[in-house]
């Protein structure tokens, strides 16, 4: 792709913060890509054009975690979060974490947790008038480094319940990363009535969920489907709210759902579960 192709459909390589490697896809603009967004490289929508050619509705899926993010959310203010720390937060898009819950509780606090540093140059600019929410780089396999963050102490109060969000990213993590333990981690530091929201990839047995992960895991060496059995373990010890861990959009779903799902509807699971 030439480079005005390129400054048309996403970012240049000049723009990229030093220290980026823009040769490398990044898991954060791989999805924007699929989002539709410009905030990517080439390298990342070469992934993302393998993953939509190879699995028709591949963007309906990434829209469809994207959709259930805005619902879970504002189920948790419902419940009275007002806290939220979003682990693996992405790029901004539309209806972020703190658009929702600032949009019922004007005084919801958001800390946003990535590791690729342009999430946090875009985070910072979109966000440089609003008190109430914070952008950090960090590593999220790192809970106690996160937790001890100026920027999560500002905001976050350990001591009052928290939303904490690993929406689409604990499937990243390998199982030598023990993501349970990682999981675990986050959850033994927030108190009773805080919740878990976690999304992730099933492997469901079908041809588009084996053909996603060979794509992942030779752009990215990450992208780990796991059984409906393994993923619920990362819920452990807390309660699963109704209707449990389901297919994305069939979690609350605010508009009629189809029936049978389209396959990518079937690609995630997801659920939110509450600390006792």
């Amino acid at each position: 792709m030439g480079e005005q192709d390129e400054n048309r459909t996403g970012l240049s390589a000049e723009w990229a913060p030093r220290g980026v490697d823009v040769s490398i896809p990044s898991i954060a603009r791989v999805y924007d890509a699929a989002l539709g967004g410009k905030d990517n490289f080439a390298v990342d929508r070469v992934v993302a054009d393998e993953l939509i050619a190879a699995v028709p509705g591949a963007r309906d899926g990434a829209l469809a975690n994207r959709a259930i993010l805005s619902r879970g959310v504002r189920f948790m203010v419902e419940q009275g979060i007002d806290q939220f720390l979003d682990l693996g937060s992405g790029l901004p898009s539309a209806e972020n974490t703190h658009q929702v819950a600032q949009r019922h509780n004007p005084q919801a606090s958001v800390v946003y947790v990535d590791i690729d540093p342009i999430v946090l140059a875009h985070g910072r600019a979109m966000l440089a008038e609003n008190s109430r929410t914070r952008v950090v780089t960090a590593d999220a396999r790192d809970a106690k480094a996160v937790l001890a963050l100026p920027e999560v102490q500002e905001l976050i109060d350990l001591d009052r319940p928290v939303g904490l969000l690993m929406v689409a990213i604990v499937h990243h993590l390998e199982d030598d990363e023990d993501p349970a333990g990682v999981v675990r981690t986050y959850l033994d530091a927030l108190p009773s009535g805080s919740y878990l929201f976690l999304t992730h990839f099933w492997a469901n047995g079908t041809r588009e969920a084996q053909v996603i992960e060979q794509v992942l895991h030779g752009a990215h060496n990450t992208g780990r489907f796991r059984s409906r059995e393994e993923i619920t373990t990362f819920f452990d010890g807390l309660d699963l709210v109704e209707p449990g861990l389901v297919n994305l959009p069939l979690w609350r779903p605010d508009d009629r759902v189809p029936d049978p799902l389209p396959v990518s509807g079937t690609l995630l699971l997801g659920g939110i579960a509450r600390k006792p």
